[in-house]
């Protein structure tokens, strides 16, 4: 084996194995970054809402230029509300109920002011619709603390750009406690302070949501007599996948909030990406594979007489074969092993920036890229095996 060896350091080709060196592990890193980074992000799409269940939908009119025209309206009427919740795939029906007077409010962290008296909005919905503890989203008539469930917009725009700018802490949902937030009401020549609970963050809001029996009494006090129609409707689905659905829909002019529908857009396209960037690095490892490959065929034929010589000795094909599996071997492990160092680096930079935007997100490990690297290795391993031994034992049947 010493002897071969030596053979073999004789006519090495150091451009040759660079080249291969260098495009597989590029390659190698162009497929498992792509990989981890789908399985590191996907949850952030496919995470379920904290305070609102998926089967619950979000239904509004379709107003466009038309129905402008037309001078249609855009909230229900009772009749369309009681159409809608006698229908065979619907559950039940909420309303969404808005402010008839002013809010303005003060948000701040840590005694710093992130929101200084903005004008905000309220919106409601009946309890049973809110997946959250009651004991969590109590109120009383008179109460000066109001529960609050915010969007989750609010979240990821303090933590990205507030926080960061001011050295403040970043928030996620378990440190709910350090906002500090304040609402002044205005209405009818009447004006109330209260103290907002926040207990959460939503994905599928765009306004600020407090307990229904506070958007009750409220609006008696502060705007008696002011009654709005609703604009959105949240309905509770008996049967989602029922096709009558959608056709009842289009019939009525309704349409659903597209959050969800946008999540499973978003999650299919990043599939596709990613599917994409990992093919052009399987591509790249597969011609870096095949520059392996012709270099080591070029050794064997340089060393072929001496290789037959041994073979004629009686050395064993398996014994000629071993230094060149090696060294195949020893370049595919060192491969893998600066690709996942690189992977990790790289992986820090970009979970620091989705940490930021999503606190909640779990941090997840790399045992995908993980995984996936040693699959590839031991399949290249393999084949470099398979191929490295067979031009071998042809060189040793030709000399029988």
């Amino acid at each position: 084996m010493i002897l071969v060896w030596k053979l073999l350091r004789q006519h090495i080709s150091i451009p040759q194995f660079a080249g291969f060196f260098f495009a597989n592990i590029f390659g190698m890193l162009i497929v498992l970054l792509g990989y981890q980074f789908y399985n590191d992000v996907v949850p952030v799409f496919t995470a379920e809402d904290s305070f609102m269940k998926s089967d619950f939908l979000i239904v509004n009119k379709k107003i466009g230029t038309a129905s402008t025209i037309s001078g249609r309206s855009n909230t229900f009427t009772d009749e369309e509300i009681d159409d809608l919740s006698q229908q065979p795939f619907v559950s039940s029906v909420g309303k969404f109920t808005g402010t008839a007077y002013k809010v303005d409010a003060n948000m701040s962290v840590n005694g710093t002011s992130v929101l200084n008296n903005g004008e905000i909005s309220f919106e409601s919905i009946p309890n049973a619709f809110v997946d959250t503890k009651l004991s969590n989203w109590q109120y009383s008539p008179g109460d000066r603390t109001v529960p609050i469930i915010l969007p989750r917009i609010y979240l990821t725009m303090y933590n990205f750009g507030f926080a960061q700018s001011h050295s403040l802490p970043k928030i996620s949902e378990g440190l709910v406690g350090m906002i500090d937030f304040r609402i002044f009401i205005h209405g009818h020549n009447k004006e109330g302070q209260f103290k907002g609970k926040v207990i959460g963050f939503s994905n599928r809001l765009s306004s600020i949501l407090v307990p229904q029996a506070f958007m009750d009494w409220s609006n008696e006090v502060y705007a008696p007599g002011d009654v709005h129609a609703p604009t959105r409707l949240i309905i509770d689905m008996s049967n989602p996948g029922d096709r009558q659905f959608m056709k009842y829909l289009d019939r009525k002019g309704y349409e659903i909030e597209n959050d969800k529908l946008n999540t499973e857009k978003t999650t299919y396209f990043l599939r596709m990406m990613v599917t994409m960037v990992m093919i052009v690095g399987l591509i790249i490892s597969v011609l870096s594979f095949y520059i392996l490959m012709l270099s080591i065929y070029l050794l064997v034929q340089k060393n072929s007489s001496k290789l037959e010589n041994l073979l004629l000795i009686g050395y064993k094909p398996t014994q000629v074969a071993r230094p060149y599996q090696l060294l195949t071997i020893s370049l595919n492990f060192a491969v893998l092993l600066i690709a996942l160092l690189v992977l990790f680096f790289v992986r820090n930079y970009y979970m620091d920036i989705i940490e930021t935007l999503f606190p909640d997100i779990e941090d997840g490990s790399m045992l995908p890229a993980l995984t996936l690297g040693v699959a590839l290795l031991v399949l290249v391993s393999l084949c470099n095996l398979v191929v490295i031994r067979n031009k071998i034992v042809k060189i040793w049947k030709r000399k029988e």
